[in-house]
């Protein structure tokens, strides 16, 4: 239940607010995305930790590429 209420409040995240945003991402996929992977592999407690750390991650010294879920 919990999952499916933070993927909605992501996608809705995407389709209202990131769309309206020039595509400023540093890594594919995109952390949005990412966690909505996150999510659904791991659940609602490491899901979030793993998306913390990805969006700690975006910062100008913090890499760029292809980042995957573990």
């Amino acid at each position: 239940m919990l999952i499916r209420l933070a993927i909605f409040l992501i996608r809705a995240y995407q389709l209202l607010i990131s769309s309206w945003l020039p595509p400023t991402c540093r890594f594919t996929p995109s952390c949005s995305n990412y966690a909505i992977v996150a999510f659904t592999r791991y659940g609602i407690i490491r899901g979030f930790i793993l998306s913390l750390r990805r969006i700690s991650r975006c910062h100008p010294w913090g890499g760029s590429g292809h980042d995957p879920v573990p």
